[in-house]
């Protein structure tokens, strides 16, 4: 009976020892340095959790080997075992990574392979022969086929050829590859400039960006790529964006 009562005191002491050395935790969960809010932050040893608040900060009671788990809708899921070290510096910096996005279905059709040989005039007229079968046959142009002309008139064709008298030299078309405004706008204003300078909320972000984007300005500032010229467009974007936030509230 003694020995089972010892043994009893034992085991109650322990628990209460170990229960002693859990300890408040202090993290912050961020992604491409962007606070990330209402991050589910789950002690998996101890089954306690909580959420990151509006700045990402978190608060969880851990013992050390306690294994951690972030998880948010849109982003991977992330494990992590505290460590003694991590425990005693009391500030856990949690990066977490985005989903990748599915393409979309690509539907690759099968076109007529045309060969060209050395004779650059006679395969420019076989090129605009075949473009004018190909105007020729399309629904709408059929109804044309009157008297004579049994085809209708290609237009496209005959607008090269007009030109081609103009001009003895073609210059080839320079390609500016498109950039996303919200990338380029995220790259050129850190964090702090939306939320402190903007006083936006995290979750405001990216709506604002695609409101900034509908604005046609936006397309010079993807091409022009000027710091100044981009605050100068969020400032004067947030005026707009806030006055429409304040109508629906």
């Amino acid at each position: 009976m003694k020995v089972k009562l010892l043994l009893a005191l034992f085991l109650l002491v322990h628990q209460f020892s170990f229960s002693q050395t859990e300890k408040l935790l202090k993290g912050v969960v961020s992604s491409d340095n962007f606070l990330l809010q209402n991050v589910d932050v789950i002690n998996k040893t101890s089954r306690k959790s909580t959420k990151t608040n509006d700045k990402g900060e978190f608060l969880i009671a851990v013992t050390a080997n306690d294994s951690l788990l972030f998880y948010s809708k849109d982003f991977n899921l992330k494990r992590l075992k505290v460590s003694p070290k991590e425990i005693e510096l009391n500030n856990l910096q949690v990066v977490m990574f985005k989903k990748a996005e599915e393409l979309d279905e690509v539907i690759v059709a099968k076109k007529q392979n045309l060969k060209l040989s050395e004779n650059k005039k006679y395969e420019q007229n076989k090129l605009d022969q075949y473009s004018t079968e190909k105007f020729d046959n399309r629904e709408g142009h059929q109804v044309m086929r009157e008297g004579t002309f049994v085809n209708g008139l290609n237009f496209v064709t005959i607008g090269k050829k007009l030109l081609d008298l103009f001009s003895k030299e073609k210059e080839p078309k320079k390609v500016t590859p498109e950039i996303e405004f919200a990338v380029l706008a995220k790259n050129t204003c850190d964090q702090k400039f939306y939320l402190e300078t903007l006083k936006l909320k995290p979750e405001e972000i990216d709506l604002f960006l695609q409101f900034c984007d509908a604005d046609p300005k936006s397309k010079i500032l993807i091409s022009s790529s000027n710091e100044l010229s981009m605050m100068d467009f969020l400032r004067t974007k947030n005026i707009e964006f806030q006055k429409l936030i304040s109508l629906q509230n």
